[in-house]
């Protein structure tokens, strides 16, 4: 069936975050960050840009959760700047993900509720965060202050 055991066979992974909550990667959608650049060059201006577009992407993830963007690492490499300002890139691969966990309040059935947040990160690998070794900032993700309760009948294809 699955060959970790602790890894629930309905997500993608199951990461153990900083405060001791697991969280199930149910959705994660991988795109090249730079993939659709239509013109110019990697600037500040195009990276905001295309952050938004994530922003919004990960909105229409499941509008019943709110997002949560980790900020990326911005490199600067040694190049002209172009009329849009200096050389500015980021991580190759754009990551939006949903993860769902067991519900924040206490009063609510943990058979009918889970808590959710999207996620937006870059990362420089295609690879499904690990769950023994999970990106540091994913691993940090404050659930309790940014996720949210919601109902599992209330969602017709599901958190």
């Amino acid at each position: 069936m699955h060959d970790r055991p602790r890894v629930p066979t309905l997500s993608l992974t199951r990461l153990v975050l900083s405060c001791g909550r697991s969280a199930d990667l149910t959705e994660l959608r991988l795109t090249p960050t730079y993939g659709d650049l239509p013109h110019g060059y990697p600037c500040r201006p195009a990276n905001d840009q295309r952050i938004r577009a994530l922003l919004d992407t990960a909105a229409g993830m499941s509008p019943t959760v709110p997002v949560h963007l980790i900020p990326p690492p911005r490199e600067y490499p040694d190049q002209y700047a172009g009329a849009y300002g200096p050389v500015e890139t980021l991580p190759r691969v754009a990551c939006v993900g949903r993860f769902s966990s067991a519900p924040l309040t206490p009063a609510h059935d943990p058979v009918a509720y889970r808590s959710g947040l999207t996620v937006v990160w870059f990362q420089p690998t295609t690879q499904i965060p690990d769950p023994y070794a999970p990106y540091p900032a994913l691993r940090d993700v404050a659930w309790t202050t940014l996720a949210r309760d919601y109902e599992l009948e209330a969602l017709p294809y599901g958190p």
